[in-house]
């Protein structure tokens, strides 16, 4: 169908039919996105398509990752009687680790090597998962005592329970952005 369309494109030169002829051309590009070959893409395009959803279920996704790698960390740090510094250290690099881990398994289940399953992890992650840590780490930061507190120390699950949250709401918005543009996690869901 739309190669039919193209080839009229060899006729532009005529001034009576080549307004007739764009109008044909551009018309099949308008159902583009609504089926076929497009049907993927076409609510990705231009952030209208892209629900607070979509982005929240991003988002929860990476969160999840997030939150296991770094409260690890966190167990390793104090376990190893470390400082604060690296223990934050340790616990943002495992948060990286197991947000863009949880990613590659759906895409290795997919089929793809583990290599083209890496780059659609970082593609589809890094900047979701830098804003998540930057966010929680910052409350985490600000909180007082938070940083101080044990892992057998109210204080610390409550606090850090807190700093999720406002991380998810921080990162949500980012993340509708970027699927709106076909990145982050819209790289991803042809995977799915």
């Amino acid at each position: 169908m739309q190669h039919d369309a193209h080839a009229h494109h060899a006729g532009h030169g005529q001034p009576s039919d080549s307004m007739n002829h764009r109008h044909d051309a551009h018309s099949g590009h308008e159902d583009h996105g609504s089926g076929g070959h497009g049907q993927g893409h076409g609510h990705h395009q231009h952030g209208g398509g892209v629900s607070w959803g979509m982005a929240a279920r991003a988002t929860l996704h990476c969160l999840i990752g997030c939150a296991i790698g770094e409260v690890l960390g966190m167990v390793i740090g104090t376990a190893l009687g470390w400082h604060n510094a690296p223990t934050m250290a340790l616990a943002i690099f495992l948060a990286f680790i197991f947000g863009y881990s949880f990613t590659m398994f759906t895409i290795l289940r997919a089929g793809l090597s583990f290599k083209a399953a890496l780059k659609v992890a970082l593609a589809a992650d890094t900047l979701s998962i830098a804003v998540m840590e930057i966010t929680d780490n910052s409350v985490l930061a600000l909180w007082p005592g938070a940083m101080h507190a044990e892992l057998t120390d109210g204080l610390f699950w409550y606090a850090l329970a807190i700093a999720f949250a406002v991380a998810f709401a921080v990162t949500t918005p980012v993340n509708k952005w970027l699927i709106g543009r076909g990145k982050g996690h819209a790289v991803m869901h042809q995977f799915h």
